[in-house]
């Protein structure tokens, strides 16, 4: 039986952040052949929701958001401060999402990317069970807007909590929770896993999202030379219709 699935592409492939001239992009994605845009919400005040909104409906795109976890933003952080400044900005994200009429937020939300370190295990048992804590609300929070979570896993040199499908299927079990749902990207499953086949597999019906780009985070473009994808971060997804 053939799934029922969306193809999209981030803007992240043409510019950063997303913002009001942004959305002049939506003509040429449509040219292309997408049936939705991957909208990454890096600063939700810079997201004019009416104008993306209005844009969306003349260019017949649906929507999905995708979340950016910096610094500031650590559900694992042992600052309870930095916990409240995540769950504003997925709350504005979730507005956003409800808004624009997407069925879920997606990214690495458990915690700060970057935050790569060799910890002891103790350390990393605090900070998995901060996270499972915190995406409970989030779910929660999510759920308040009918609207789910894609979890994702990222490679070793942007977390150390979460860096394979097994890892982030025990997280979304801890969580035990309807909203959570998982994202996996070609990006780090190519770093991370053993057989891609087998990290979907893992994650199942979980699954309602998919980032997919090459092993050196280009576009899968056959018989075209590395050298003319320059190094921009070449992005499209799929998501489950």
């Amino acid at each position: 039986m053939a799934l029922n699935v969306t193809f999209a592409v981030s803007t992240w492939l043409w510019t950063s952040p997303f913002n009001k001239e942004t959305v002049t992009l939506f003509p040429k994605i449509k040219s292309y052949g997408y049936d939705a845009v991957e909208i990454p919400v890096e600063d939700p005040a810079l997201v004019d929701v009416d104008l993306v909104k209005k844009a969306l409906a003349d260019h017949d795109l649906r929507p999905v958001i995708c979340g950016a976890f910096g610094t500031s933003r650590d559900l694992t952080h042992e600052d309870p401060a930095f916990h409240q400044t995540c769950f504003d900005y997925l709350d504005a994200c979730f507005e956003i999402a409800a808004e624009l009429g997407a069925g879920f937020v997606a990214g690495p939300m458990y915690s700060a990317v970057g935050k790569a370190r060799l910890i002891s295990p103790e350390q990393k048992k605090i900070e998995w069970n901060r996270a499972v804590t915190n995406l409970r609300k989030v779910c929660h929070r999510a759920g308040e807007f009918g609207l789910e979570i894609a979890i994702e896993s990222l490679n070793r040199f942007e977390t150390d909590l979460i860096n394979t499908a097994d890892e982030l299927m025990q997280l979304i079990t801890d969580i035990n929770e309807p909203q959570a749902k998982a994202i996996l990207d070609g990006f780090h499953m190519n770093i991370e896993e053993p057989s891609i086949e087998h990290a979907i597999k893992t994650v199942g019906d979980k699954l309602i999202h998919v980032q997919v780009s090459e092993n050196y985070r280009a576009l899968p473009v056959p018989d075209r030379p590395i050298g003319q994808h320059g190094s921009v971060a070449w992005k499209q997804s799929i998501t489950r219709g």
